[in-house]
């Protein structure tokens, strides 16, 4: 199950970076719940319409936004991958690069909650596997 669960979170990248959304959801349970980085002003996503959502507000402030993954590695029933997101704002055609490590919870094929920090040690402390 672990190879299985790395590659269904390099199979949502590659969805984002198509700008797939309906090929994200396929990987999305009903219920998923989403917590960005910015969830302190933004709140989470939940469900396929929060992911929707979510993405319009992504993209509507960074067009452009595109996404490099690097390591991803699966802790059980985990997936915790650093992830290079790139692109320049639309209002202000300023440039963001940063370095973000995404969490996934997966059960039966499907990510069931997901959440982005700044650092690893808060990505894993996020699911309860950090200090």
């Amino acid at each position: 199950m672990s190879e299985q669960n790395v590659q269904l979170f390099q199979k949502a990248y590659d969805a984002f970076n198509r700008r797939d959304v309906e090929a994200n959801l396929a990987l999305m349970d009903d219920d998923v719940e989403g917590v960005p980085r910015v969830a302190a002003i933004e709140s989470s996503y939940h469900g396929h319409e929060g992911t929707r959502r979510w993405w319009k507000d992504l993209l509507d402030a960074f067009p452009d936004m595109t996404a490099e993954v690097g390591e991803v590695r699966e802790l059980g029933d985990v997936t915790v991958g650093a992830v290079h997101l790139r692109g320049r704002g639309a209002g202000s055609d300023i440039p963001s690069d940063q370095r973000v490590w995404q969490v996934c919870r997966w059960r039966h094929g499907k990510c069931i909650w997901w959440g982005i920090f700044d650092a690893q040690d808060e990505a894993l402390k996020a699911v309860g596997l950090g200090e």
